[in-house]
């Protein structure tokens, strides 16, 4: 079999590693001039790093060298994703700078036809496969408000841009910038621009909860929030075992154990004195993603460097010469740079708005079945498309389930039980995210329950004791390498 696949991050590698083990010929197309996805060098924002430790964010089979910090930097995982390609031999099946444009499935001779265009060359191309995956990732298109007045601004020479637009801290050079968002890009960026902008503000509605590398500047998050009894404080769309207890009759300890934490980070970050607590509870990073404190900003709040404003931009105008920002409190900023960290678009525009709808309800959440394959629809599947605390983890386990269900052994329920799961577990995720729910992908904090539901699938589940060390120590990638072991004799391959 002859699978296209579309992306070149921790999703498209991984599954394209996995299905070339088993024997398919495998052909990676990213329109960007490196792998990397998110990471690569022309979506790199200033002071970017990765969330989690290098000992939990790294694929199974293949760790970070020991020189690496605990936080690597984005380089240092673009160089690591570009590591896993030449380690295990994808160089020849990636085609860089190459734009899939469309995408179209023949079902009666279950082919699909791939349209490409050479990003350099602006050169067209036609293929042909037996199957497609698709690992464009939940970050595919950057979003950025349309400001009334954007158009002039832009056009006197005012500077528009994502958070992954942003890749030259020189370009901010002795300007006016104002960072927009409060999650982990525009804390990061706003970080970074310290010394370098004649000005920083960051600028947000709404304030979030974030979490100290070091609690008390002692204790990595990691043995809280990357371990099982860590994502057990969340209760899962069905509880047992422990979590049951923790949910049920134990729910105050459980309930004692988050206060405990909240209580650490609001004294910690000098929350209350800031006047940027969120108010609520801790509870909420459960909603949608859980953000790291970026080294410095607070401090730099307090110093003056990092002007912090609970607002948002109303209009953009031009002032004698000067670009201004309109914020609705009624305050105005200059403003030569407006920095976006503003969140994605999740789209897959190279397919047709046929097969779109068939894989996507009306509200455009998609409907995939374990988050891989959609119902009904033949020769297709996703890797990546889950955001979760173990990103690459969850990617590559995907990708071994997909093997082992192209492989014959791993049989699907029926349609209109996977309808019942996907419709069921839509509902759950939109209200217990209040509707951030990354349009159905979002399975932020239950990245190990997703992964544990493909490994029960797949007959292959951890071991007793591997899972009790998980709940109280951070999750080893290396746990699950003997996945691809196990499928590979189960499928003889040499």
């Amino acid at each position: 079999m002859n699978i296209a696949i579309i992306g070149a991050g921790f999703g498209g590698l991984s599954a394209a590693k996995i299905l070339k083990t088993f024997g398919y010929q495998v052909t990676v197309f990213d329109k960007e001039a490196d792998v990397g996805g998110v990471w690569s060098a022309s979506r790199r924002y200033p002071g970017l790093t990765t969330q989690n430790v290098k000992s939990t964010y790294c694929l199974s089979d293949f760790p970070y060298p020991d020189h690496y910090p605990e936080w690597p930097t984005g380089q240092q995982v673009q160089e690591y994703l570009e590591a896993y390609a030449k380690h295990f031999n994808l160089v020849p099946a990636l085609k860089l700078s190459t734009e899939v444009t469309s995408a179209d499935l023949d079902e009666d001779k279950n082919i699909w036809t791939i349209v490409t265009r050479d990003v350099k060359t602006n050169a067209t191309s036609t293929q042909y496969f037996d199957y497609l995956v698709i690992c464009n990732g939940i970050y595919s298109k950057p979003m950025i408000p349309d400001y009334p007045g954007a158009e002039e601004y832009v056009a006197a020479g005012g500077r528009l841009c994502h958070t992954s637009e942003f890749t030259n801290l020189n370009d901010a050079k002795d300007k006016d910038v104002l960072v927009i968002g409060y999650g982990k890009s525009s804390c990061d960026v706003a970080q970074a621009l310290v010394g370098t902008a004649k000005s920083m503000s960051v600028i947000a509605r709404h304030l979030m909860w974030k979490v100290p590398k070091l609690l008390m500047n002692v204790l990595n998050y990691k043995h809280l929030f990357l371990t099982r009894g860590g994502e057990g404080l969340f209760k899962y769309i069905r509880v047992k075992g422990i979590e049951k207890f923790l949910h049920g009759v134990g729910k105050p300890i459980r309930n004692g154990m988050m206060n405990t934490v909240q209580w650490i980070v609001t004294k910690q970050c000098k929350l209350r004195e800031l006047g940027m607590h969120p108010g609520g509870s801790l509870e909420t990073i459960a909603t949608s993603s859980i953000s790291l404190v970026t080294e410095g900003f607070y401090e730099n709040i307090v110093n003056g460097k990092i002007q912090f404003k609970k607002t948002s931009i109303e209009r953009l105008e031009l002032v004698d010469g000067k670009k201004i920002a309109h914020l609705s409190t009624g305050e105005k900023l200059n403003a030569d740079i407006i920095i976006c960290g503003t969140g994605w678009i999740q789209s897959v525009p190279f397919l047709n708005e046929s097969l779109q709808r068939r894989i996507t309800n009306e509200e455009g959440d998609f409907r995939l079945y374990r988050n891989i394959v959609p119902v009904g629809v033949p020769r297709l599947a996703f890797v990546g498309y889950n955001s979760s605390f173990f990103s690459q983890l969850n990617c590559e386990i995907a990708g071994m389930w997909l093997a082992d269900l192209l492989g014959g052994q791993l049989e699907l329920p029926s349609r209109d039980a996977q309808n019942q799961q996907i419709t069921e577990k839509l509902a759950w995720m939109k209200k217990r995210t209040g509707g951030k729910h990354a349009k159905g992908t979002n399975i932020v904090p239950f990245s190990i329950h997703q992964m544990d539901e493909l490994l029960i699938d797949m007959s292959l589940p951890l071991s007793t004791m591997t899972r009790l060390k998980q709940w109280f120590k951070p999750v080893d990638p290396a746990d699950f390498m003997y996945v691809t072991d196990c499928l590979v004799k189960r499928y003889k391959i040499m």
